[in-house]
């Protein structure tokens, strides 16, 4: 039997994914968010709507995080809350690229216990519930089982291999990117790569789902310091992500700066 929080967050994710892709491209209204925290678009606003509108009336009792709306402390003292980010990946929505997502994730004291990330243009509907694994389209989820560290292969932006972040110099391991943070997690969750860095400060919205997703299907995830991942708290941000096999996450920890 499904966990029905996670029955509730598929169904949101799916309803999500035909509202924003019923916007016309050409005519989509758009503008940039104050202090350069990114664009926003009136798909983004009408997802969070749904969302909001949906998910609240659905559980009344849960907090609420979205990167789309303004942030209250009242979610703090809830046992459980709803951090979402309706679109993950806005930039490649607005060029029209298929590798944006809906990322959306139910906590429990701090810990993800239902998360989805759902790709509508490419047909991707990550899900896991704690303890019940994590899957791709109703298929089982398992990371890499690469354990040759020189052969990693690692999603990161290129400033993430900038000598300054290593502690004797940028490894020699194969490097490949996606925009949306969300689907980088879970791609490292199918086992597509092997390893996910990131050395910025991280939003909840952007990571709670896939640290749920990496967990499910037997990865460690951490802060860039190998501190583990919360989330709902009162600065609702990480200071970066590592993600891979136990092992892998090691030796990768061991050689950051």
């Amino acid at each position: 039997m499904q966990d029905p929080d996670l029955e509730l967050l598929i169904k949101a994710a799916q309803t999500s994914g035909e509202i924003a892709t019923g916007f016309a491209m050409d005519s989509l209204k758009k503008w940039d968010k104050d202090e350069g925290a990114g664009p926003v678009t009136e798909a983004d606003l009408a997802v969070n709507a749904y969302l909001e509108d949906t998910l609240r009336t659905a559980r009344p009792d849960y907090g609420w995080l979205s990167e789309e709306t303004e942030d209250t402390a009242a979610r703090l003292t809830k046992k459980r809350a709803f951090i979402v980010d309706p679109i993950d990946g806005t930039r490649s929505f607005i060029e029209g690229s298929t590798t944006w997502a809906h990322s959306y994730a139910i906590v429990e004291d701090g810990a993800p216990v239902a998360a989805v990330v759902y790709l509508p243009l490419r047909q991707k509907l990550y899900a896991a519930a704690k303890g019940q694994g994590a899957t791709l389209n109703g298929a089982p989820l398992r990371i890499s089982s690469n354990t040759e560290y020189d052969s990693l292969e690692v999603l990161a932006t290129k400033p993430v291999f900038e000598a300054k972040n290593w502690k004797t110099g940028a490894p020699q391991l194969k490097r490949a990117h996606r925009p949306s943070l969300a689907y980088r997690l879970a791609l490292v969750a199918e086992g597509r790569f092997d390893a996910m860095i990131t050395l910025r400060r991280s939003w909840e919205w952007d990571i709670a789902a896939g640290a749920l997703l990496l967990s499910e299907a037997g990865a460690k995830v951490s802060d860039r310091h190998g501190a583990p991942l919360t989330f709902n708290k009162a600065d609702p941000a990480s200071q970066g992500v590592l993600a891979a096999s136990p092992e892998m996450h090691a030796k990768l920890l061991s050689a950051l700066a």
